[in-house]
């Protein structure tokens, strides 16, 4: 990493919940192909729109430890090799997860420009977005801590607001900032609109490793303090760099705006006009679409509308029929369908309240569990029984355990699978089985090139997944058994 790197700063926490039931605490919005082609993930679509800027390292990603496995391979699938993926064990805001990637960029002595970015916006013009971006080097060069303000198209009461110290009408480099205002009135924001010095607070900022480091210092010491402490006690975890937990927990929760940059004197916004969207919403997402219908629709998946206006329909698995319809959201998951007005799209997160209130699983996971070696599904369950499809990606294998309480069988219906039970290996085809007693030693691998899939069945007096014991994991899984000698 030289001196003058762009070193981009992927901040990937965050639940999303106002886009339930597709984001969810295990599988956030982040990590959902939500925009443009569908092909790409929004955390991919961050990384990927960075393409052609001068001076551009590889990105820091900072996650929560248990989406690890997710970023690593979303990155993987794009060709992109991170310089680390720092892993907070709880959520702690953005003050501490931007000081966390400045400690670690200068860990060696290096000193670049830290491009600090959400991974859950969306942005229409990549191209603008790049321009603009340089446009701001020479200020953060220079010591500044530049912000992207976005040129608001609405008196929108749901942002903050950033005032400029001039009229921001053809800005081509980052002006003072006057103050930031929490989200105001619509008559307020109105008169905002008008004087042209406010934009929309992005989240977004540009800024070299040691000037924001210096402005922590100064400001929220106790933030880089328990940082610090975080990162010299880490532990190396594969491809993660795992901060060490109770020197986090110890860290104030605050955001970077709150702590910095509502403080300084050396914070300057440069407005961003490149049809940027945080996604906040299901309605959001239609209208930010560009692929409608001629009615209207933005159709997503196994989808048929007739005489529908104006809807956004989404299937992720079933067949969704939108007939005669008008300003609706249907969402079709795995194990929820949500149906709302449009007008009343953000009240989903007070469902999702609802919903944890009565400890609903709905709440805050998919039927589908996502794994470092691959996923599984649960299909159906009965008394002391349930039936799990499992899939294994090519080269992976499942920890070697055991269990207390149930036994398993596998029935092969895709690919091949290596056994191990007890020590003994035994090589399965498509259509071949075998039974798992309780208490055996066992592990499932994939040697193959394709998925392997099987279908598990599941028999015992408690079945839950914390009747798993662990002696080897080759994913660095923290709840392994030694084996005895």
């Amino acid at each position: 990493m030289s001196p003058q790197s762009l070193v981009p700063v992927i901040l990937c926490g965050g639940t999303g919940t106002r886009l339930w039931p597709l984001s969810r605490a295990t599988y956030p919005k982040q990590y959902w192909a939500l925009a443009g082609s569908g092909q790409e993930t929004l955390l991919q679509q961050t990384q990927q729109r960075l393409r052609g800027l001068t001076r551009l390292a590889a990105p820091l990603l900072v996650c929560n430890e248990e989406h690890r496995f997710i970023v690593a391979e979303q990155m993987r699938q794009i060709g992109v090799d991170p310089a680390a993926i720092l892993l907070e064990p709880m959520g702690r805001n953005t003050a501490p997860a931007v000081t966390i990637a400045a400690l670690q960029a200068t860990a060696r002595g290096d000193d670049p420009l830290l491009l600090v970015l959400a991974a859950d916006h969306v942005i229409a013009d990549a191209a603008r977005f790049r321009d603009t971006v340089s446009a701001g080097l020479a200020a953060a060069d220079a010591g500044q801590l530049v912000t992207f303000g976005i040129v608001p198209t609405a008196p929108e009461t749901g942002y903050g607001y950033i005032e400029a110290s001039q009229d921001l009408s053809g800005a081509a480099a980052p002006v003072p900032i006057t103050r930031f205002v929490e989200k105001p009135d619509r008559a307020t924001a109105e008169q905002f609109l008008a004087t042209g010095r406010f934009t929309w607070n992005s989240g977004m900022f540009l800024f070299k490793a040691s000037a924001i480091l210096a402005e922590l210092e100064r400001l929220a010491p106790e933030v880089v303090s328990a940082c610090r402490s975080a990162l010299e006690h880490d532990s190396a975890d594969l491809d993660f760099l795992r901060l060490e937990r109770e020197a986090f927990a110890g860290c104030p929760s605050v955001a970077i705006d709150v702590a910095v940059m509502e403080q300084t004197d050396r914070g300057a916004v440069l407005p961003l006009d490149a049809g940027w969207s945080d996604v906040g919403s299901w309605s959001a997402l239609w209208e930010t679409a560009s692929e409608r219908d001629d009615d209207g629709n933005v159709l997503r998946g196994r989808v048929i509308s007739q005489d529908s206006r104006n809807c956004y329909l989404r299937s992720e698995h079933r067949l969704v029929v939108g007939l005669g319809i008008e300003d609706l959201v249907v969402v079709e998951t795995d194990d929820v369908v949500l149906i709302s007005h449009r007008d009343r799209a953000q009240e989903v997160k007070a469902i999702v309240g609802r919903l944890e209130a009565e400890g609903a699983s709905e709440s805050k996971a998919h039927r589908r569990i996502y794994r470092p070696w691959g996923s599984y599904d649960g299909i159906t369950e009965g008394e002391r029984w349930q039936v799990k499809k499992i899939v294994v990606k090519p080269g992976a294998s499942l920890s070697l355990q055991m269990h207390h309480h149930r036994a398993e069988h596998w029935i092969v219906v895709k690919g091949t699978a290596v056994v191990e039970k007890d020590g003994h290996q035994e090589l399965l085809g498509e259509n071949q089985s075998t039974y798992i007693p309780l208490g055996a030693r066992h592990r499932l691998s994939n040697p193959g090139k394709i998925p392997v899939e099987l279908i598990e069945v599941q028999s015992g007096g408690y079945l839950g997944e914390d009747d798993i014991v662990r002696f080897e994991d080759r994913y660095g899984r923290s709840d392994v058994t030694p084996v005895p000698a």
